[in-house]
């Protein structure tokens, strides 16, 4: 008689919900304690970019800047102010002409930043750096 009332073992079950909970409890404290590396604690070296594609331009402007800081408005060396005009000037024309910039490797960030300010001030915002 001991054999027609054995006990049935209950199936052991693995409750998921706790197990759930807790991985995106740790998923979230990872996001959490990450640190991110701002860009200006980085050493870059510019302008060498082998995957930028061909530099093919078909525009006709090109500003140059070279490591003196002496800028040349389509191959014509011209001063700050000047450019400016220039820039002006070609806006009045057609403002959606391309405005390529060739500048130095050694060019001081400045400068280069002044040239494309000048771009965007006079309203041509399709420019370009030219690299190697």
């Amino acid at each position: 008689m001991n054999s027609l009332y054995q006990k049935r073992r209950k199936r052991p079950e693995l409750n998921l919900v706790p197990l759930i909970d807790v991985l995106v409890m740790l998923i979230f404290f990872a996001f959490v304690t990450m640190q991110f590396k701002s860009a200006a604690t980085l050493n870059i070296t510019l302008p060498k970019v082998e995957t930028a594609g061909k530099n093919e331009f078909k525009g006709t402007v090109t500003i140059a800047i070279d490591k003196d800081g002496s800028i040349s408005f389509n191959n014509k060396v011209v001063t700050d102010e000047q450019l400016v005009e220039l820039l002006r000037q070609v806006h009045n024309v057609d403002k959606d002409i391309p405005v390529l910039i060739k500048a130095d490797e050694t060019t001081q960030l400045k400068k280069l930043a002044f040239v494309m300010d000048s771009c965007r001030k006079t309203g041509l915002n399709k420019f370009s750096l030219q690299s190697r």
